[in-house]
């Protein structure tokens, strides 16, 4: 029984090492290499300080920025820890209150209907860092007032922040709510 027990425990530990340590590894040390602040998380710094991560949305709610979409990640809105979509359907109820109450909220500041559906939907993560250009331009008019900034600066600003689809062809167009915030910190009022 030993005669063949020996060959399959062997096989299970050269194989733990090889496809659980060592491929680990030598994909981490390539990834480092070759593009090591995408292997790090992404991450944009401020006078040495993480203040976030191109990959991740965060939370913004005051009038002077430009706000995420809804985060469907439990109490905490953009918490990593919890990502996930709130696996809520179209006749859900508690769906139904949110984007009504998100409806309200956004339309008090000025926003008018039909509101860009990422305005009132969630990401399937809960996480999504960006927004669609039309939610972005639908919130110029309040940053620009609360701001005292000149709407057309703005416009330039969310253009200029616009990513269009990979390739020409993939994806959509978006804004990384992130970065466009930071953009909009550095001008000069």
């Amino acid at each position: 029984m030993l005669k063949h027990l020996r060959p399959a425990f062997s096989i299970v530990v050269l194989m733990t090492a090889l496809t659980g340590i060592a491929y680990p590894l030598a994909i981490t040390g390539v990834a480092q290499a070759i593009a090591p602040a995408k292997a790090n998380g992404s991450l944009i710094l401020r006078d040495g300080h993480v203040i976030g991560s191109r990959l991740i949305g965060q939370s913004f709610n005051s009038d002077g920025y430009f706000w995420p979409r809804p985060s469907a990640t439990a109490s905490v809105p953009y918490n990593a820890d919890a990502s996930g979509g709130s696996n809520y359907g179209p006749t859900s109820a508690s769906l139904r209150s949110r984007v009504t109450a998100d409806i309200t909220r956004l339309s008090g500041t000025g926003m008018r209907a039909p509101l860009p559906a990422d305005a009132v939907m969630a990401s399937g993560s809960g996480l999504d860092p960006d927004i669609s250009p039309d939610f972005a331009r639908a919130q110029v008019s309040r940053v620009a007032k609360t701001r005292g900034i000149e709407q057309a600066d703005l416009d330039r600003l969310v253009e200029t922040h616009t990513s269009g689809r990979w390739l020409g062809f993939i994806g959509e167009p978006r804004v990384n709510v992130l970065e466009l915030n930071l953009a909009l910190d550095a001008l000069k009022t």
